[in-house]
């Protein structure tokens, strides 16, 4: 079976910053770009059968940057929408919520741009885009990559591995790094996580 390679943007000022960043489309910060770049010789030797990016620019240019053209958007690898928390941080949220995690509590309704969504919600994401890239893996004729963002991947490697969407909050994903979800003895696994050229 083929590998399923995950690919978290390269950094934005929001996500230097510790912002919630959903569906605001903020573009990379110079060293974003230089992360971007440093991640081409992972896919120097790979063929990928299929390379799936969320629309926005983010992960549509770190893609490009790494070498991986022809990226289809997927509406499905589009960060989790944080409602009523988009652009805040953790330790603003706290100061009115001391014991808030994104992971239990979930965030509030916002604007209509941004409705918000609960761990089940993106698990169900999560899983579409998995079944999308199943038929891929499973023909063993190349990898499939990923290109998303943090949160999102986090679920979806959680429900890679037959857990809960909630669980995804034990797997620190950093930018601009790459991870590989593969098998063994027919079991999914994690074959490589937040690694740098």
């Amino acid at each position: 079976m083929s590998d399923l390679l995950l690919v978290r943007h390269g950094e934005t000022a929001w996500s230097a910053d510790g912002r919630h960043t959903g569906r605001t489309d903020v573009p990379l910060t110079a060293r974003g770009v230089e992360e971007a770049l440093s991640l081409a010789p992972c896919f120097r030797d790979r063929q990928p059968a299929l390379v799936l990016t969320s629309p926005l620019r983010r992960a549509v240019a770190t893609a490009e940057l790494a070498g991986l053209i022809g990226g289809l958007p997927d509406p499905s690898l589009l960060e989790w929408d944080y409602g009523g928390y988009e652009g805040v941080t953790t330790v603003e949220i706290r100061r009115t919520r001391p014991d808030w995690s994104l992971w239990s509590d979930g965030v509030p309704p916002g604007d209509t741009e941004h409705p918000g969504e609960n761990a089940a919600q993106v698990g169900a994401r999560a899983d579409r885009a998995l079944a999308r890239v199943a038929p891929v893996l499973a023909a063993d004729g190349g990898d499939a990559v990923l290109v998303a963002h943090g949160h999102f991947l986090r679920v979806l490697t959680a429900r890679y591995l037959g857990l809960r969407p909630e669980e995804g909050r034990l797997f620190l994903l950093r930018t601009g790094t790459v991870s590989v979800l593969s098998t063994e003895h027919g079991l999914p696994v994690i074959a490589g996580w937040n690694t740098r050229p």
